[in-house]
């Protein structure tokens, strides 16, 4: 049995998002050479380490096996390669961070951006999820820090606060909502709405949330973005759920900006790992940068 390490870390992201193409895009591999490795790690031991099916796939017994280890060998190696940087020059320590949509696209591109400047040895992994799947990534030692919204379960994980970050309804300023103080989620589902990409954090998050209430969102399109969604709702497309830090970026204010009275959309932002203590130092640096005032 020969894996490297380049075939468990395609192992993981193809664990990670659910389907070999995606994995293997994030691996930086064609999709005929993610399989062909795959089907080598799978013959190496005589097994099969992934069930196919038309939705992706999922690890059998022996493939979460697998996933077990090969978090723990990525995680030394990764520990490894930043202790080596204090001695040789070009070698790179990495920081796994997960975060939702509102973390990544309106409160982290300049605190990263200032960290990287001034951690030339280490790299982010940076990476886009609902705050659910953050929490599981966490629980199971695939990341070393998660942002995520305190409607989440943290029981079993170690938390630390980040920011408020409320959700506001966007609105055409002639739309018949516009003159309320503020709105509940099911009286907005009866308009239609412009939506994040099906994919994003946020949009997920609002599709559980309109199916908890026994409905779903009317999206006429949707929109690669924050400030997409606020100017095709200021041209009239429709309503729109985004944080308020979105609207206060905004550049346009040709739109209504109502607060939602349903509990899920007030809510915060917090810092969480498995635990902080036992972080190695890189990660321990990251999570002082994040908690800076």
């Amino acid at each position: 049995m020969h894996f490297d390490l380049t075939d468990l870390r395609l192992y993981l992201h193809i664990l990670d998002t659910g389907n070999i193409t995606a994995g293997a895009a994030r691996s930086h591999l064609s999709l005929a050479a993610a399989s062909a490795r795959i089907r080598a790690m799978e013959a190496s031991l005589g097994t099969d380490f992934l069930e196919r099916g038309r939705r992706g796939v999922t690890p059998t017994p022996a493939g979460r096996a697998l996933a077990h280890h090969a978090r723990i060998l990525l995680q030394q190696a990764e520990r490894m390669q930043q202790d080596l940087a204090d001695y040789a020059q070009g070698v790179k320590g990495q920081v796994r961070l997960l975060c939702n949509t509102t973390a990544i696209t309106e409160y982290l591109p300049e605190v990263l951006a200032d960290f990287l400047r001034r951690h030339p040895n280490l790299d982010i992994d940076l990476q886009e999820l609902p705050s659910a799947r953050i929490t599981h990534a966490l629980r199971q030692g695939a990341a070393d820090l998660g942002i995520v919204s305190d409607a989440v379960d943290t029981s079993d994980l170690q938390t630390q606060a980040f920011c408020d970050d409320p959700l506001v309804l966007i609105l055409p300023v002639d739309h018949p909502l516009s003159d309320a103080s503020d709105v509940s989620f099911s009286d907005a589902m009866h308009h239609d709405f412009v939506g994040l990409s099906a994919d994003s954090a946020l949009a997920i998050y609002l599709e559980e949330q309109a199916l908890h209430s026994g409905s779903r969102l009317q999206i006429r399109i949707r929109a690669d973005g924050f400030d997409g969604v606020i100017r095709m709702v200021a041209r009239g497309a429709g309503l729109a759920i985004v944080p308020m830090a979105a609207v206060e970026r905004a550049t346009s204010r040709s739109f209504k900006c109502i607060a939602l009275n349903d509990t899920w959309a007030r809510r915060a932002l917090l810092l969480c790992a498995k635990d902080f203590s036992t972080l190695p130092g890189y990660a321990k640096a990251l999570l002082h940068a994040l908690t800076l005032p």
